[in-house]
């Protein structure tokens, strides 16, 4: 997503920059974008490197069936929610693509624990489905493990579709006009979107084959339950209206339990 917003904001600025010499302004803004674009374009190789990686070197093996599908249906499922955003919430996919530095100091460091357990996770699921195959997984629980995606993504994108709020980071967007969004799927629960990631770390595990990876699933749970009782906290604290939302919608992440 990033290397894709990074595409269009340099098509802006070479826009402007070529307004600019017109008028023979020193085309600057040019360069530094030029450069932000490169390294945006560096870091998405290194992430993909890094994810590849993960799944088949700790498989031992290319020839993993599982992880092409699983990674097939996570790109598209990127790819088909960055051109729904581009088209019809241009403004929330911006606020997804860039990089901000007043987020909660706590948040990044959950999200940096996110980030270790998910490869942990897939490294798991390497060793234990394909390299030793220390538990086998019957087919019919992958086949439901996949399927257990499409709750998921639905989910999620009702959230893109309802909160043009959605950053990736926990902040109060001011600059956006921000206020509590009502509708949806948050008529249900108050942070839809972490009850979808959790359902898609339940999933990934049994898609892939490994029982054994699990454990890590439940610790990216309780660093969501984490993240979003402080989010919460935050939201109470310092947005306008959320406090009575609070009392309209009781649970967070699970209706009828929490």
């Amino acid at each position: 997503m990033d290397g894709f917003f990074s595409h269009y904001c340099y098509n802006g600025i070479m826009n402007k920059e070529h307004k600019e010499r017109k008028t023979g302004a020193l085309p600057d803004t040019l360069k530094k974008t030029a450069l932000h674009s490169f390294l945006k374009i560096v870091k998405i190789i290194v992430s993909i490197t890094v994810i590849l990686a993960a799944f088949f070197v700790s498989a031992g093996t290319i020839f993993w069936v599982e992880a092409w599908l699983f990674l097939l249906f996570y790109f598209l499922s990127v790819i088909i929610g960055i051109l729904w955003l581009k088209k019809h919430d241009p403004e929330l996919l911006k606020e997804r693509a860039t990089k901000k530095k007043q987020g909660k100091r706590w948040d990044k460091i959950l999200l940096s624990f996110y980030s270790l357990f998910l490869i942990l996770m897939i490294i798991t699921c390497g060793l234990d489905s394909v390299r030793f195959q220390w538990i086998k997984v019957h087919y019919i629980i992958k086949i439901a493990g996949f399927l257990g995606f499409l709750p998921g993504i639905i989910i999620i994108f009702k959230v893109y579709k309802e909160n043009t709020f959605a950053s990736e980071v926990v902040r109060i967007q001011n600059d956006r006009e921000h206020h509590v969004i009502k509708t949806g799927p948050y008529r249900y629960v108050r942070h839809p979107m972490y009850s979808a990631i959790m359902i898609l770390v339940l999933c990934l595990p049994l898609a892939l084959g490994s029982f054994l990876a699990l454990f890590f699933s439940v610790l990216i749970i309780i660093v969501f339950f984490i993240r979003t009782s402080l989010e919460d906290r935050t939201l109470q604290n310092e947005l306008p209206g959320y406090k009575v939302y609070t009392r309209e919608v009781k649970y967070r992440l699970i209706p009828g339990i929490w």
